[in-house]
């Protein structure tokens, strides 16, 4: 599909009538259990993300920024950290104005033994409080992606076309898409007219052999539309209640106006930046998402000013690097060193340190994502690794540099990549997350 990017300093966000209409609701009950013990203790979309950010941080921005200020979060699984996140850092919309951000945890709303069924259920659920808000355009979102994009820009295609849903997509190689995404075909008005969840074998774009069009998770319904059919589906005692399984199928089947709305249409970036969307669903690709960002020219660019991530954060002191001597000089190269953070007498490379990370004297480490809280002690070597919230490492400790020592311990990927949790190294530290 093709279509324009949106550069925001050639032209302003999408505010209007349509964005101040819409509710956003934002899915973030999942485990995300592809990403190990980083979600032992938390929800996918509460993960540290960036330095200083989680993910969930993402998708609120883009509402803010698009001009939605009337958002509900929906969570279900250990979802402690996130509400205390959300709850710190996302509390200043102002209520006279109908502003917004409140959390709908999973609470047994139909029977004593129903929690979220599916994503459908999650927002059927939740019906009476939707109709309380009176949205003429409900937005769902996915709480566990990393992008920015101007939902303002998905709502006006949603009208013009006069669909009854719209879906966001964004191409993807078929071995990349594979039991991953939902993939759908369109015509030549990009209205869908097939729409399969995470085959195993993706169709590919007519004329683009090894290319798939896939869902983004984010869907447009006009709100009285979607009510019908989320009552429907509820009704329905062989669905599994899931917009992707369930849901967006019967549209199609059923001849309802169903398009599709390419994230090039509405992605923000500027003139040198290619279009950015991670999902951050493995470890690998959590690392090497992290990792890009301390890169020359990354491909996310957290430094816009006109399209900010917001988040909340804890106030810190600058960052410090002490000692100026040969072979114990505190310094970091290519590597992004967030508030708190104290490097002592080391040398840290082609690395992203979160908030209030110390390391001490002698101590080398080499595309490392060291989440917040983490001390590491004299002589440590780290490399290729990820280092969960509220580590602790040991004087002398080497991790990435002897594969198969670190599988007794750690867990490691198959590109070679070290997570180290605090379990792992006999720490008791859930309380952290």
């Amino acid at each position: 599909m093709k279509g324009r990017s949106v550069l925001q300093k050639d032209r302003p966000r999408f505010v209007s009538l349509l964005t101040k209409n819409t509710v956003a609701l934002i899915l973030a009950g999942g485990r995300g259990s592809r990403l190990k013990n980083l979600t032992n203790w938390r929800a996918k979309p509460a993960v540290p993300f960036g330095g200083k950010f989680r993910i969930i941080d993402f998708p609120l921005s883009n509402c803010i920024n698009s001009g939605i200020r009337r958002i509900g979060v929906l969570t279900q699984y250990k979802a402690h950290s996130l509400i205390k996140h959300v709850q710190r850092g996302w509390g200043f919309l102002s209520g006279e104005f109908n502003e917004f951000v409140e959390l709908h945890p999973a609470s047994q709303r139909l029977n004593d033994d129903t929690w979220y069924r599916g994503t459908a259920d999650a927002i059927y659920q939740n019906l009476d409080i939707l109709r309380v808000y009176k949205p003429e355009y409900v937005l769902v979102l996915a709480g566990d992606h990393v992008y920015k994009m101007d939902y303002g820009e998905m709502l006006a295609s949603h009208v013009r076309s006069g669909a009854d849903m719209t879906v966001a997509c964004i191409e993807m190689a078929v071995a990349e898409a594979a039991g991953a995404f939902g993939v759908m075909t369109v015509d030549d008005d990009h209205r869908v007219t097939d729409f399969t969840e995470k085959p195993a074998e993706p169709t590919a774009m007519p004329g683009k052999p090894g290319v798939a069009l896939c869902s983004m998770g984010i869907y447009i319904f006009n709100a009285a539309f979607l009510y019908e059919q989320l009552i429907y589906d509820a009704d329905d005692a062989k669905s599994e209640h899931d917009f992707g399984k369930n849901v967006i199928p019967h549209l199609i089947r059923s001849g309802y106006r169903v398009f599709a709305h390419s994230f090039n249409d509405s992605c923000v970036h500027g003139v040198d930046e290619p279009p950015y969307w991670r999902d951050v669903g493995t470890v690998d690709a959590y690392w090497e998402a992290n990792l890009d960002l301390a890169s020359i020219l990354p491909d996310l660019n957290l430094y816009d000013r006109d399209w900010p991530i917001w988040t909340y954060q804890e106030q810190l002191p600058p960052a410090k690097f002490v000692f100026d001597t040969d072979h114990r000089r505190g310094m970091a190269v290519d590597s992004m060193v967030s508030g708190g953070c104290i490097i002592s007498g080391a040398v840290v490379r082609r690395s992203v340190l979160f908030s209030n990370v110390h390391v001490r004297e002698g101590a080398s480490l080499d595309r490392a994502v060291v989440l917040p809280d983490v001390r590491i002690g004299q002589g440590v070597v780290l490399k290729n690794v990820v280092v969960d919230k509220g580590c602790t490492i040991p004087d002398g400790t080497q991790i990435g540099v002897n594969a198969e020592e670190d599988r007794k311990r750690f867990y490691v990927t198959e590109k070679g990549v070290t997570l180290v949790a605090p379990e792992m190294i006999g720490q008791d530290m859930h309380h952290f997350r």
